[in-house]
């Protein structure tokens, strides 16, 4: 799960700013959980097809 899109029941701000320091420590946990934590679901995509057109390629050239 990406936070840049969590509010914050504290303060009501977006996590990803870490205005409080409950925004902080959330989005240190969730930074910590998964190393794609802190991408967009942009980004996550813009990856997945690059690795498929990866795929695609060393399977047309095996």
């Amino acid at each position: 799960m990406t936070y840049d899109r969590l509010v914050c029941a504290n303060c009501a701000a977006p996590v990803n700013q870490g205005r409080c320091p409950v925004c902080r420590a959330n989005r240190e946990r969730l930074q910590q959980e998964s190393p794609f934590a802190g991408l967009n679901p942009t980004a996550l995509i813009a990856l997945l097809v690059v690795l498929v057109a990866a795929l695609a390629l060393v399977a047309q050239t095996a």
